[in-house]
Parts: structure tokens; C-alpha cells; sequence
């Protein structure tokens, strides 16, 4: 009751200090449009926010240790910070760069790009680099046990921990930094080719509907619509299942079966898109144009839809990556994604949960499983400011 005591009221000292601003505001500027139209909500948006960067000054200079104590929402909120503003610099740093290096066509691409989207841009490239050169970065193998078990993050001996190992060891003594790695290069590079499958079946299917139209258009759309009435999760989930049973002790042929699964039922999403995008090319006069030459169907498609289809299937690429990225991470959570001893952020996610409960009094042990959850949130939210930038610059808006 209290709590909720102290919302209402500081919900209303916000509302009245708005009021306030709009009022000021207004006698400062001689009644000018902008604040003489504002309305009380944009104000108390302004107040809110104004008191929001005040609350985190304030709290981001308080002790990290009371009677020595440590203070974890103090840490991670610092640290959080500082992550943040490292990411600005380094996206304005890598913006600013290759505004000045490269071709004309990559100079004026990154001049007229938003400091977000070059955020999003230097992530994809650090995870592709990872992913690939995972063999040459992680210093021991993902499989390798190397004797030493429950090893903390950190390095500290007097705290359980060990400089050869930073981020510290699981369960059985693996090396959890090169797992991290190597994680990168399986769920990634996994998601990857099961998106680029999923567009290859889902966009071939969908282009060939909008041309021929007729019984196979109403057959393969029904199919689709079967298909997109089952949540895609826990469709993926009881097929896994099942494919589990069928691979036995095969922890290969249960990748190869999750791939195929999430790569049919995302290309249910890409079929509706790629369908309705190539309906509305297929009435065009340069389409009739081409059959009447004699053009045959790949010609129709590939040289005449698909270019002009390009932009909003590479911007629905990005949203499927997004999709199908955390769909193997949360399979993998639930023990029927990709198969140990292969790394996996999912799995890596549920084996480290139990560090969690050294928050109160070592938050950089706790921190440990949640770097697995952190690198799938920081490429989704790149992935995602890379997909938004690229829907902007194809919809011809302008700032």
C-alpha cells in the first residue's frame, strides 16, 4: 500500500511540475507555438525524462559497497552504463571511420547513416568475425574439460577464481570464455542457414503462387494457414520432441532435423510476403511484357520480381533472423536445440543459471550466465536497428 502511495505520488508532483514547465515555457518564449500547442503529456514526458537522467547520475555515484557489502543493482547498473557509452563511442568511431575510407557508394552509405544502424552494422561484422575465426580466438576447446570445475569469473584466487580462466568453468571443468565462442559460431552460423533455407523454400513457394495463381495459389495458401494457426514455438517444441526420439544418440542428425523443422515453419511467414509482394508486381505492364516475348518462369522470377522485391525481403531476412536466432536459443534452453557437448548460448543459459545466486555478494560471478543472454539481446537489438534503418531508406521517408 505504501509503494503504491509513493507512485501516485510522485505520478502527480511529475504531472504538476509538466504543468509548471509548459507554463514557464510559455512566458520565457513569448507564447510561441511549440509550447502554446503542447499538450500536458508531451511536458510531462520532458519532466519525466529530465528526472529519469537525474535519478541515474545520482544512482550511478553511489557506493559499491555498503559496510562491505557489495551493492549488485549499483555494479550492474554501472556497468550497464558504461557499456552503453562504450558502444556509442565505438559505433560513432567505426561511423566516422568509413565515412572517410572505402568506396564513393560505402562513403555516402555511411554519411547518411544513423548512429544506431552503424551500431548495428559493427555488431553483425564483430559476431561474423567471431563466428568464423572462433578455431583461432577461443583458447581451448568448446568440448575440451580441463580438470578444474566451478571455477568463478573474475580470476580472483581468493575468491575461487583463476587468471587462466576469466569468465571461470562449468560444471565439468570447461572453459566457459571458449565456450562463449564457439557458441557464436553454432548459433549464429545455425540460424544463418536456417534462415537463408527458410527464405529459399518460403519465397520460391510464394513467387510461384503470385505468378500462376489458380488451384496451386489456394492449395499452398491453406497449407500456410494451417501451418500459422499452431504457435511456431511450441509447434517447434513437439516436433523437436519427436525428432529427438527418432535421432537416438545422434546429437548431429537432431541439428540437422531442427533446422529443417524451424526453416518449414518460418517459411510460412515468408510464403505471405513473398506472395503478396509478387501479386502486386505480376499486374505490372513490364511483367506482360515479358510473357509476351515468350519469357519463361524463372526468367519472370528472378530477373523481373525478385529485384523488385529485394528490399522487402532482405528487411523480413533480418526480422526472420531475429525470430529464428531466438527460437534455437530457447529449443536449446529447453534441452532439445542444438545437442551438448556443442556450445550453445541457450544451453549455456540454463546450465549457469545456479550462479545467479552469488548476486548478493559477488556480482561478477552472477554476471556469468547472463553473458550468454546478453550477446543473444545485443544481436537482436542490432539486427533489428540494421532491419528498421533499411525499412526507412526503402520506404523513401524522409527525416
Amino acid at each position: 500500500m505504501n509503494a503504491l502511495i509513493w507512485i501516485v505520488g510522485g505520478v502527480l508532483l511529475l504531472l504538476a511540475l509538466g504543468w509548471a514547465f509548459r507554463f514557464a515555457a510559455q512566458k520565457l518564449t513569448g507564447n510561441k507555438p511549440y509550447f502554446r500547442d503542447m499538450p500536458l503529456g508531451v511536458a510531462f514526458g520532458y519532466v519525466f525524462a529530465a528526472a529519469a537522467l537525474l535519478f541515474s547520475v545520482w544512482y550511478f555515484f553511489q557506493p559499491q559497497a555498503v559496510n562491505d557489502i557489495p551493492q549488485p543493482g549499483v555494479i550492474f547498473f554501472r556497468w550497464a552504463v558504461i557499456g552503453l557509452l562504450g558502444f556509442a563511442a565505438a559505433s560513432w568511431l567505426f561511423r566516422t571511420v568509413f565515412r572517410n575510407v572505402g568506396s564513393e557508394g560505402s562513403k555516402k552509405l555511411f554519411r547518411s547513416m544513423p548512429l544506431t544502424a552503424a551500431f548495428g552494422i559493427m555488431i553483425i561484422i564483430a559476431y561474423a568475425f567471431v563466428s568464423i575465426f572462433a578455431g583461432f580466438i577461443a583458447p581451448y576447446g568448446q568440448e575440451e574439460i580441463l580438470g578444474s570445475a566451478n571455477v568463478v569469473a573474475g580470476g580472483n584466487p581468493a575468491l575461487g577464481g583463476n587468471p587462466e580462466f576469466p569468465l571461470g568453468t562449468d560444471q565439468i571443468g570447461r572453459d566457459i570464455l571458449s565456450r562463449l565462442i564457439y557458441g557464436a559460431q553454432n548459433t549464429v552460423g545455425i540460424a544463418f542457414v536456417t534462415t537463408c533455407l527458410a527464405f529459399l523454400l518460403g519465397g520460391t513457394l510464394g513467387f510461384l503462387a503470385a505468378v500462376l495463381g489458380g488451384w496451386l495459389d489456394q492449395l499452398l495458401s491453406r497449407m500456410v494457414d494451417a501451418l500459422m494457426a499452431i504457435p511456431s514455438l511450441i509447434f517447434s517444441l513437439l516436433l523437436m520432441t519427436i525428432a529427438t526420439a527418432w535421432a537416438g544418440s545422434e546429437a548431429w542428425l537432431v541439428t540437422v532435423y531442427m533446422i529443417f523443422i524451424i526453416a518449414v515453419i518460418d517459411s510460412t511467414r515468408v510464403f505471405r510476403l513473398s506472395r503478396a509482394v509478387g501479386q502486386s508486381i505480376v499486374v505490372m505492364d513490364y511483367i506482360e511484357a515479358a510473357k509476351l516475348r515468350g519469357e519463361g518462369m524463372g526468367y519472370l522470377i528472378f530477373r523481373e520480381i525478385l529485384p523488385n522485391a529485394l528490399a522487402p525481403l532482405l528487411a523480413e531476412f533480418g526480422l526472420r533472423f531475429c525470430f529464428v536466432f531466438l527460437t534455437i536459443a530457447s529449443l536449446s534452453f529447453l534441452g532439445v536445440g542444438i545437442q551438448p557437448p556443442k556450445a550453445d548460448w541457450g544451453t549455456m543459459v540454463r546450465d549457469l543459471s545456479q550462479f545467479i545466486n552469488f548476486a548478493a555478494f559477488a556480482p561478477n560471478v552472477a554476471v556469468t550466465p547472463l553473458l550468454a543472454a546478453g550477446a543473444i539481446a545485443l544481436l537482436t537489438v542490432a539486427v533489428n536497428f540494421v532491419v528498421d534503418w533499411m525499412l526507412h531508406k526503402s520506404s523513401g521517408l524522409k527525416e
